[in-house]
């Protein structure tokens, strides 16, 4: 993933190995959903609506069938594992 040099985030002088990883892995996460954005986020949500089920049926002790046109924003998802 490239980022633009206008967009290159400045890490602060002072920032140790682990702030600089933090700082890295928000941007990424940043430009990885404003990807699924741009694309509709259909792909994306492809495989996650897997490991959404899996997770619905460990915390719920329920299988479900998440339907492909289910929301593809996690809490709103969530909001409605009573209608899956």
């Amino acid at each position: 993933m490239t980022v633009p040099r206008d967009l290159e985030p400045a890490l602060p002088d002072d920032a140790d190995a682990a702030e600089a990883a933090a700082i890295a892995a928000t941007v990424r996460a940043h430009l990885a959903a404003d990807d699924d954005a741009n694309d509709g986020g259909a792909s994306a949500w492809t495989g996650r609506r897997w490991r959404f089920r899996g997770r619905v049926a460990a915390l719920q002790r329920r299988r479900v069938r998440v339907p492909a046109a289910a929301p593809p924003d996690a809490w709103t998802a969530a909001g409605r594992t009573d209608r899956y």
